[in-house]
């Protein structure tokens, strides 16, 4: 598993400074993990998509920076820096960033 941006020794972190946008598609990095949780920063290029897919694990995204639509079971919800989203395990989503978007995404055992 990659090496998480917080850690034992470190145990904070400026989200701004670690945005990378790639060129296309999406770059994920771990900012820390455990047992009932991880949280990962993500960052899509404009454009970038992410086909529907489901999860087994209870999620959270916060938007840090961009735009794009996250279609939740259905709903379209327009992405903005500010925005948070509750996901429930299984239910179906996607996403479709307009400008380069950066996330906090949390997931979290189901419980």
């Amino acid at each position: 598993m990659k090496k998480s941006l917080v850690s034992s020794e470190n145990s904070f972190v400026q989200l701004m400074e670690h945005l990378d946008y790639p060129e296309s598609g999406l770059s994920n990095q771990v900012v820390w993990h455990g047992a009932q949780c991880q949280y990962n920063l993500l960052c899509l290029a404009a454009q970038a998509k992410i086909p529907e897919h489901t999860s087994p694990q209870n999620a959270t995204v916060q938007v840090i920076e961009g735009t794009g639509e996250l279609t939740l079971n259905g709903q379209v919800i327009v992405l903005e820096p500010g925005v948070f989203i509750f996901m429930p395990a299984n239910a179906p989503h996607a996403l479709a960033a307009a400008s380069n978007l950066a996330f906090l995404l949390t997931r979290s055992a189901v419980g």
